[in-house]
């Protein structure tokens, strides 16, 4: 791993000349090249989720930078009127250094995003080994901050439980698959399976959850949504779809012209290669969307 981690940081040589590769799934490297994506999203109907890449910070400066560059965007936001708010990762924030030093430097940004116009705050669900920390980290947030949210992934074996628990506090949940390459013991790993319980949760969701975020490409389930919601006249101001940045681009379009909300998680920053390579290529289903998406409109 120390070769690939060299091969994928900052500066390297595979960043400076390999860019085209991503480019289509990360909307480049500063905040304004990511307040101009979410304008073009904003003018075809679309809201966003800002996300500055970089986890598993392991120093103290690294997390400071890293929170001060949220709050350079969430400024950024309010200044130019863009429709979007921000998704954090708790690594990011130094949960591998020191958990109370992690939820303070969360605290801080939801605080200033409480200026903004939409002051959500999204927690990444990041791999297996510290989801239940994240959550019990989102859980002192959200005691005192009730424009912070979480995600959950589906094929993770406990989320029904935390589905349950969420319900249970009012929070607001974005359901995805799961990016992860995780073992068997905690993860579901046939993808019939996988969206079998996709499918149940966000129908929990839907039906008793607060505003949740339905985050999937797999059209497949998002038909079965659709009927689900019509099926029990939800209606479609009471949830979002959300999609990746650059990802079939043409059925975000399609759900928009159908009247769905269509949120677009938006990464940016210098942290480029490290996320279009363990988020994109690490899991067989993301290669394919991400090669599919290269020729889609």
């Amino acid at each position: 791993m120390a070769i690939i981690d060299r091969l994928l940081a900052p500066g390297s040589g595979f960043q400076k000349n390999f860019f085209f590769l991503a480019k289509r799934f990360v909307a480049g490297e500063t905040a304004g090249s990511a307040i101009d994506a979410v304008r073009v999203l904003n003018a075809a109907g679309m809201t966003a989720t800002l996300d500055f890449l970089g986890e598993d910070v392991l120093e103290r400066g690294a997390a400071i930078a890293t929170r001060e560059a949220y709050i350079a965007v969430l400024e950024r936001i309010r200044e130019t009127g863009a429709l979007s708010n921000v998704s954090v990762k708790m690594s990011a924030m130094g949960l591998l250094i020191d958990e109370a030093f992690a939820l303070e430097n969360l605290t801080r940004i939801l605080h200033y995003a409480q200026r903004n116009a939409d002051p959500f705050v999204r927690i990444d669900m990041e791999g297996s080994a510290v989801t239940q920390v994240t959550l019990d980290l989102f859980e002192r947030a959200y005691a005192q901050n009730k424009n912070v949210g979480i995600v959950l992934q589906a094929y993770l074996k406990r989320t029904p439980a935390d589905v349950d628990r969420m319900i249970e506090l009012g929070a607001r949940v974005r359901l995805c698959k799961g990016a992860y390459n995780e073992p068997a013991d905690v993860a579901i790993k046939e993808m019939p399976l996988i969206r079998k319980q996709y499918l149940s949760l966000a129908k929990e969701l839907l039906a008793r959850g607060n505003y949740p975020a339905i985050a999937t490409h797999d059209r497949g389930l998002i038909d079965q949504i659709r009927s689900y919601v019509r099926e029990r006249g939800i209606a479609r101001d009471r949830f979002e779809f959300q999609m990746l940045y650059g990802v079939r681009p043409q059925l975000q379009r399609e759900l928009v012209a159908d009247g769905y909300r269509m949120r677009i998680y938006v990464p940016y920053g210098t942290h480029w290669a490290g996320y279009f390579f363990r988020r994109i290529m690490e899991r067989r289903e993301n290669a394919v969307l991400a090669l599919s998406s290269l020729w889609s409109k």
